[in-house]
């Protein structure tokens, strides 16, 4: 891995200055080993510290009153987590590792420092909010007005780009990674009606599955299947200021 997979990812969108890089990989010196499971940051506690995902798949969730579970976000090497709870007591959502995983920690002022030194890059964490945020907003709109299997078919869009976003070997094959209930915490489905989508994905034969593994056998389809838009792509970042020289 590199110094920073957080400046990994930045460097995707623009051209990082050494001291932009510099600053990004001060955030990640420390790391702290997560096993499956684990739960990192639990919804409703305290929380003084941010983290830079390095290795591993996780996820975003919160508890709802009847004690099921909705996830709202999955998380990839170069996320940075947790930045909701800066601006809040406690934490408004639990992260929790669907993987072994590896986090680097630093504390808000970290995050206030890079603010003051570093424009541009205060600019990307707000880029980086909000490609967040219309993501979940077509999530939402998505468990509102569009079938199961449209659900199911966008989500497994969204994970294979995102995983493609730091494996650029990755083309139409990908592990899934998840449970079919961990699907059906973020789709808003029962385990077994994830099952029967899939099924029917690959009855239509816009997938194949086998050994953890999908294939998108007609990416196009099951766009338009799912009504999906890569909010990834598609970037104005014009706008951005020129870094301090």
């Amino acid at each position: 891995m590199s110094g920073s997979c957080f400046a990994d990812i930045l460097g995707e969108l623009v051209d990082l200055t050494d001291g932009e890089r510099t600053a990004l990989e001060k955030l990640e010196e420390r790391q702290r080993p997560l096993r499956r499971g684990a739960v990192l940051l639990r919804e409703n506690e305290a929380c003084n510290e941010l983290f830079v995902l390095r290795k591993g798949l996780m996820m975003s969730y919160v508890l709802l009153d009847d004690g099921s579970r909705q996830i709202l976000r999955f998380l990839f090497p170069g996320d940075m987590l947790g930045v909701s709870s800066a601006i809040y007591r406690e934490a408004p959502e639990t992260l929790a590792a669907l993987s072994d995983c590896v986090v680097s920690p630093f504390d808000r002022a970290a995050l206030a420092e890079i603010m003051r030194e570093h424009p541009r890059l205060s600019a990307l964490v707000l880029v980086y909010s909000q490609i967040e945020r219309v993501a979940l907003t077509d999530r939402l709109a998505a468990l509102g007005r569009t079938s199961a299997k449209a659900r199911v078919a966008a989500l497994l869009l969204e994970l294979r780009n995102r995983l493609r976003a730091t494996d650029r070997s990755i083309a139409n094959v990908f592990a899934l990674g998840l449970t079919q209930e961990e699907v059906g915490d973020a789709t808003g489905l029962t385990a077994v009606h994830v099952n029967r989508m899939l099924r029917q994905l690959a009855e239509d034969g816009l997938i194949t599955r086998g050994s953890g593994r999908v294939t998108l056998e007609d990416e196009h389809a099951l766009a338009r299947a799912a009504n999906y838009v890569n909010r990834y792509e598609g970037l104005d970042l014009g706008w951005l200021p020129q870094p301090r020289s």
